[in-house]
């Protein structure tokens, strides 16, 4: 018996996809979830083999969602989502359906699933489509870490500084730091360039944070930010960070 799960805030999206997997009898629907907290109990209680997923959803997304699951099901986007997201999902191989959405299409979505993939390359495709297409540049305006059980959504305006920490990154905030499954060069790419710039290969700092800048060793220099805390930026860090502070 195949396990699935149904993730959407419309109470009439999933009553659509519930009627059209009546005709599915070895597709079982364990849970319907009304946002993404309740999406990720519900994964990790079930550990469903596919999930019919919704991209924009209050508290937190369908991307985000996904961020914080180690192992993530296969997945069918159910979504209303713009061309920017599309495109990743045709690239990627993930298959989606645009709301609204006719039997037949949800029919041919299925098939494709069931014949063509197996979880591992799913799996792949769904982390792909994370790194590159949950949040385009010019919205990426929080970050959503989840520490144990509890979930949290920083603010960008709240962090203070990142730091790579193995294959994490580590978010600096004024109420303690977060662990972030993504890596520095991601950030460097979707955060603002105005407001963030990467002054060390380790580092990444906000501008807004930075009380003034001390020679260090040799060529370098380190950033005294208000907490009080200490950055070291590289040779090539600094030129940057100048030319963002305009001096």
């Amino acid at each position: 018996m195949i396990k699935a799960v149904l993730i959407d805030d419309e109470p009439l999206a999933r009553s659509i996809v519930a009627e059209y997997l009546k005709t599915y009898p070895e597709i079982s629907v364990v849970q319907e979830c009304g946002d993404g907290f309740e999406g990720i109990k519900a994964i990790a209680q079930h550990q469903p083999d596919l999930i019919f997923l919704d991209v924009q959803m209050p508290k937190i997304n369908g991307f985000e969602m996904l961020e914080l699951i180690d192992n993530p099901p296969s997945v069918i986007f159910t979504t209303a989502f713009d061309d920017y997201a599309l495109k990743a999902f045709d690239t990627h191989a993930v298959d989606y359906l645009l709301k609204p959405f006719s039997k037949e299409r949800f029919d041919k979505a299925i098939k494709k699933w069931m014949e063509h993939y197996k979880k591992s390359d799913e799996q792949k495709g769904v982390q792909s489509l994370v790194e590159t297409a949950a949040h385009p540049p010019d919205q990426y305006n929080r970050v959503v870490v989840k520490t144990g059980t509890k979930i949290s959504i920083i603010p960008m305006h709240d962090i203070h500084y990142m730091e790579a920490d193995d294959d994490y990154v580590k978010i600096h905030t004024a109420e303690g730091s977060h662990l972030k499954k993504k890596t520095m060069n991601y950030f460097e790419e979707v955060l603002d360039k105005s407001h963030f710039v990467r002054v060390h290969r380790s580092y990444i700092l906000q501008i807004q944070q930075v009380l003034k800048i001390e020679p260090y060793e040799k060529e370098s220099h380190i950033a005294i930010l208000k907490s009080g805390a200490r950055v070291p930026i590289s040779k090539s860090g600094y030129p940057k960070l100048k030319s963002v502070l305009g001096i």
